[in-house]
């Protein structure tokens, strides 16, 4: 499908068309659950995420102001699912205590949040987003997706000055985190 099929249907969909829906959520899988796996190596961390979003863009289209494209939306809502359910799987992770002699195998639901390629990043993200959250997500979006600076200041709905300070500003506060400092 085009990129203007896809808003055809997301706007049949957010004004009411549950087969638009349905086709909508079909056409996007593919792209949301990459958005979920560049956050979650582990396939059924990813997957779970991709769900998530999938039941997200549906009871939410109606937030979508259909201005810009819809798939820069759903990359949006995506992203925010898998970084919720890296943090539910952080917070059932329990580290295995070696030194009593338990030697148990991981659990496969944390195996992201332990040996995950993201780890540190997301590490990274979650300690500014304590102080500073308006650096998170166009930080994301830029450094891991690639999003071109304009559809990031398109989709947050403010100025490209501002999106450009904010992602300077995040990544001045990342790279010591990153670096283990």
């Amino acid at each position: 499908m085009t990129p203007d099929d896809i808003d055809d249907l997301a706007r049949r969909a957010r004004d009411g068309d549950r087969d638009a829906l349905e086709g909508l959520l079909s056409a996007v899988r593919p792209r949301a659950l990459n958005v979920c796996r560049g956050v979650l190596p582990y396939s059924g961390d990813s997957e779970d995420a991709c769900q998530e979003a999938l039941l997200n863009i549906a009871t939410k289209i109606g937030s979508w102001n259909g201005q810009g494209r819809f798939t820069t939306w759903m990359h949006v809502v995506a992203l925010n699912s898998a970084r919720t359910t890296y943090r539910k799987l952080k917070n059932q992770a329990t580290p295995t205590d070696f030194e009593d002699g338990h030697h148990d195998r991981p659990d496969p639901r944390t195996t992201s949040v332990i040996a995950g390629t993201r780890l540190d990043l997301l590490e990274a993200m979650e300690t500014i987003e304590k102080d500073h959250p308006q650096y998170v997500q166009p930080l994301l979006l830029r450094d891991v997706y690639g999003m071109p600076y304009e559809d990031i200041a398109q989709l947050l709905a403010v100025p490209l000055g501002t999106v450009k300070a904010q992602i300077h500003h995040g990544r001045k506060l990342a790279r010591p985190l990153l670096r283990g400092e």
